[in-house]
């Protein structure tokens, strides 16, 4: 696709696609304006023409027109690439790879899943009980009827399946596209239709709701070529420009509690679509908002659910807050249908969501008994574990002794102990996901050097890195050296690379040391491989001091 690539960057230029998102100023040879990701307080994204790249400081993002798409989009690559060769008018079958049988399924589906969802609305507007179900039972309007593509599938098991076959689809298609079922008759009958959208519009799948008694209440899509549970957000489509335009994301935990959300103003409310979180949806949202809102309920259900949150973003680098106030209603839903307002300030009324899980132990948990505070305190040094802030992390400390009327030297001395013991915690679910560890601080330092190395002339300082030989990742170093360190003089380049190294090689400790303290969960403490973990970690511990 790399001629693909070249063609549309030949004819769309860099400030023409980031301006779409962002209100470009001319500063010098560049371009300035404000990050789309709402993390700075002063201009700090800048876009260089001549280069056809652009870079985000506050944000530690950049590249071509491609990451853009991919960064303020929270799309693949291949994504990107299709809707910017839409916008530039570029054939991508002419440059297409991989197997043109999976490719042709992939479209058949497509069409197929479009052509179900025009048939599907249609039998919501010809049926008067369906229509006094979707508009006074749940209370949507028709404009939200139109926006989530909403509609009804009949009783009659064949009723879709004689549609799409008289516009020449057959069963194997319709198969592939996840709408038959075992018997390869409909799947879905006598349910509300709600469409999965993906961010390019198309429709990949189904949410189908029983209108009358049975189970499930809820019958989603199966696994297919096009639908990735563990991937799709819902709504997504619909909420992407509120969220960029707002700066946050409410995430909650059925799709009904989405649209009855839209309908009630806040409209960046997304769903995971009947699965737990994954890391990539974190990913996904966090490359739109920095600000994620959970709107989980406060059952056991709902606790672990933010706890496994936590841990993710914590790993990820990314601050999690909690909507808690429902106004005695069971979940978004239920309160939307009670007052609209109610919701909205709910929602602005968000508390981190450390605070929130800590004050839901508190209520589990007798911290009046000796019991009860050692459980307390193993679970919140755990929790807090994830804090990766250094002054954030004393704050809560400071808390959590006070809570348990101990000095916070005592509790941090506990923290050590654990962090290098590693003792099984207490509580079941706050053992820690396997998941890479990846520091935004670390790519940022190592941003910084290379670019002194490259454009500043550093010698006399030991910069570890190769010399990248991407032509995008060269400009964007460029970029970077020009706009932070090309004021200094030589003498201050070799002095700020030489601090900038020191500084990174301490992040690195610090994340080996997390390294390692993972690795320990999947061993024996008797083991001679436990000993020698614990012994890297004990002197990394002492090289750091």
């Amino acid at each position: 696709m790399n001629d693909a690539k070249e063609e549309i960057k030949s004819r769309l230029s860099v400030e023409d696609v980031v301006g779409q998102y962002v209100e470009l100023k001319r500063a010098g040879r560049n371009l300035k304006g404000r990050s789309p990701w709402g993390v700075d307080k002063t201009p700090s994204f800048m876009v260089s023409p001549e280069k056809g790249i652009w870079h985000d400081f506050s944000a530690n993002k950049g590249g071509d027109i491609f990451t853009f798409i991919m960064e303020v989009e929270g799309v693949s690559f291949k994504e990107a690439l299709e809707k910017l060769a839409g916008q530039a008018g570029v054939d991508l079958s002419k440059y297409r790879g991989g197997d043109p049988a999976v490719s042709k399924k992939k479209l058949r589906a497509k069409e197929a899943l479009a052509l179900a969802t025009k048939y599907y609305q249609a039998c919501l507007v010809r049926s008067k009980p369906v229509c006094e179900y979707v508009f006074y039972k749940r209370n949507l309007n028709r404009s939200t009827v139109k926006e989530f593509k909403i509609g009804y599938a009949p009783p009659s098991g064949r009723a879709l399946l004689a549609v799409l076959k008289k516009h020449g689809f057959t069963e194997s298609e319709l198969d592939t596209a996840g709408l038959l079922n075992r018997f390869k008759t409909d799947l879905f009958r006598d349910r509300m239709t709600v469409p999965f959208i993906d961010t390019a519009g198309n429709v990949i799948g189904f949410t189908a709701r029983i209108l009358g008694k049975g189970e499930p209440k809820y019958l989603n899509t199966p696994e297919t070529l096009l639908f990735n549970k563990s991937k799709f957000i819902f709504g997504l489509f619909q909420a992407k420009e509120s969220i960029r335009r707002n700066g946050f994301v409410v995430i909650v935990e059925g799709n009904m509690d989405v649209i009855s959300s839209h309908q009630a103003g806040v409209k960046e409310a997304v769903a995971t679509s009947g699965t737990a979180m994954t890391e990539h949806h974190l990913k996904s949202l966090a490359n739109l908002t920095s600000d994620i809102r959970l709107a989980y309920d406060g059952d056991e259900a709902g606790v672990k659910a933010t706890e496994r949150a936590i841990m993710m973003a914590g790993d990820l680098g990314i601050d999690l807050t909690v909507i808690s106030d429902y106004h005695g209603a069971k979940d978004p839903d239920e309160l939307i249908q009670k007052d609209p307002k109610l919701w909205q300030e709910a929602v602005n009324n968000c508390i981190p969501a450390v605070d929130w899980l800590l004050h839901k132990y508190e209520e589990n948990l007798d911290l009046y008994s000796s019991t009860g505070k050692r459980k307390y305190s193993d679970i919140a040094l755990k929790l807090l574990s994830y804090v990766k802030d250094e002054v954030e992390r004393a704050s809560y400390e400071e808390k959590v002794a006070k809570k348990l009327g101990v000095e916070v030297g005592i509790l941090r001395e506990k923290g050590e102990r654990l962090q290098q013991k590693l003792a099984q915690a207490p509580h079941r679910y706050l053992k820690k996901p396997k998941t890479s560890i990846k520091s935004d601080q670390l790519e940022r330092f190592e941003n910084s050097l290379l670019a002194l190395k490259i454009f500043g002339g550093i010698t006399k300082t030991n910069i570890p890195f190769e010399i990248p030989d991407d032509d995008t990742k060269l400009s964007e170093l460029e970029l970077i050296f020009n706009s932070e360190h090309e004021i200094l003089d030589g003498i201050d380049l070799e002095k700020e690379a030489a601090e900038l190294l020191a500084r990174y090689e301490g992040e690195l400790n610090r994340i080996k040391i997390q390294s390692l303290s993972m690795q320990l969960e999947d061993l024996d403490e008797e083991s001679d491989a436990y000993e020698k973990i614990l012994r890297e970690i004990h002197d990394l511990q002492k090289s750091k001091k």
